[in-house]
């Protein structure tokens, strides 16, 4: 198994340890479950940047690398309904708009094609990382100024999801034919 792969599913591993730091009345758990998840979302950088330079792209990495993307960031946005950060309407529209996106990827793939990630899909994570942060680390620095950035993140993260969601639908709606 190389690097790439590894941390892909270090980063499944994390899932876990994540959600007991976030969700268990832990001395410094919501900190502690901040500087795990932004290891998990270092390591989704990684692991690309890695398969591609090293030139060892793999089935296994084309399949776990979304799903632990998916699986990381759903977690989180379920664990904000539970403690009342976050809206259920909100996860509900990114999480079905990831499942849409899933099986519009595998259909492609059964035809041999591959639907590879887009700017809109790329912004929409990077979006999606800001917002959860801001929201795990209780909006810090900006609430010491009242300034409501994790609030704004979470609207731009869902923009950003709905748009890209649309744009991944519209390209590739032949694949649905």
């Amino acid at each position: 198994m190389n690097l790439a792969n590894k941390l892909t599913i270090l980063r499944i591993f994390l899932i876990p340890i994540f959600m007991i730091f976030l969700l268990n009345k832990i001395p410094c758990g919501e900190p502690i479950a901040a500087g795990i998840f932004i290891i998990a979302a270092i390591t989704d950088i990684l692991d690309g940047h890695i398969a591609r330079k090293r030139n060892e792209i793999t089935n296994l990495g084309k399949f776990m690398d979304p799903l632990a993307d998916k699986l990381l960031v759903s977690a989180a946005l379920i664990s904000f309904v539970q403690m009342g950060k976050l809206p259920a309407w909100i996860v509900i529209i990114i999480i079905g708009r990831e499942l849409t996106i899933s099986i519009l990827r595998a259909v492609a793939a059964a035809e041999g094609k591959v639907i590879a990630a887009s700017l809109w899909g790329k912004a929409k994570t990077i979006f999606q990382i800001i917002a959860i942060i801001s929201l795990l680390i209780n909006n810090f620095p900006f609430s010491y100024i009242n300034f409501p950035f994790d609030r704004i993140m979470v609207w731009v993260a869902l923009i950003f999801t709905i748009v890209s969601g649309v744009d991944y639908v519209v390209i590739n709606i032949d694949v649905l034919k």
